[in-house]
């Protein structure tokens, strides 16, 4: 695809993997639609931007995701000032890890408003207008989470799941009509929300990640590029979560004896 003066709105474009993104794609030429909850964040990575390429057009916009009138209204503000959509890549989520027995309810409430309603939502407002133009890209971020059941996951992993299932029935809807629908699984990513989920991540979540080294946001942002360029519908950053997304579908019986294991293995 050519960038260039594209405009593309990120979600959750405030840090880490949104952040990554929105730098990666102004440094093609594209014009930028950010939507955060903190204004000042949003500010200090829109100047980043124009700081790092002049000339392209970006705003970071205040928004709660998961309020489908705010997200309506914000998007129509973003079309009028910056023309339709090209991209929409919806980054935005939370997580809070930790034992089914011992979670609050509202995190479940949190994790599927913010996490698939607030995936949702945006794409609900720019849908129907690139399937009347006959084209543009729109990407979920969902997560290794959605390919495998997790300990310590139950909230996460259900709203990354729904994001994934969302992902993989649009795709066979909005294809026909020339757009593009990519879902991204990344593992974890050295992110101030993974910072601040290890604080509270169950040592048997810990067991299971093993040594595993987190990847860098902007290994994940190049990785959306990527499969925004080739139109592709799963989307990987690593080998290690490509291969595990092609073995747990055929032997999923593997993943559950090794998680097994560690779980019994870990003290306490």
């Amino acid at each position: 695809m050519d960038w260039q003066g594209r405009h593309v709105v990120i979600t959750g474009g405030s840090s880490g993997i949104g952040e990554a993104l929105a730098l990666a794609a102004a440094a093609k030429g594209a014009n930028l639609t950010l939507l955060a909850r903190g204004a000042e964040r949003l500010d200090a990575v829109a100047a980043e931007v124009g700081r790092r390429s002049p000339g392209v057009r970006v705003a970071g916009v205040p928004c709660d995701v998961s309020d489908r009138d705010a997200v309506v209204a914000v998007l129509a503000a973003a079309v009028d000032e910056r023309g339709p959509v090209d991209v929409l890549v919806c980054s935005a989520g939370i997580t809070l890890p930790g034992r089914f027995l011992e979670a609050e309810d509202q995190t479940f409430t949190d994790m599927i408003d913010v996490d698939y309603y607030g995936t949702l939502w945006p794409v609900r407002a720019v849908a129907r207008s690139m399937v009347e133009r006959g084209g543009g890209s729109i990407v979920g971020v969902a997560s290794a989470a959605a390919l495998v059941g997790v300990y310590g996951y139950t909230a996460y992993g259900a709203a990354k799941f729904a994001v994934r299932g969302l992902f993989e029935a649009l795709r066979t809807e909005l294809v026909p009509h020339g757009v593009h629908v990519g879902c991204v699984f990344p593992p974890d990513v050295d992110t101030p929300m993974l910072a601040a989920e290890n604080l509270v991540k169950p040592a048997e979540t810990r067991a299971i990640a093993g040594s595993i080294k987190p990847i860098s946001a902007d290994q994940v942002a190049q990785a959306i590029i990527r499969g925004v360029d080739r139109r592709t519908a799963e989307i990987y950053a690593d080998a290690q979560t490509r291969a595990l997304a092609r073995t747990v579908a055929t032997a999923p019986g593997i993943y559950r004896k090794l998680f097994d294991q560690r779980v019994r293995k870990t003290p306490g």
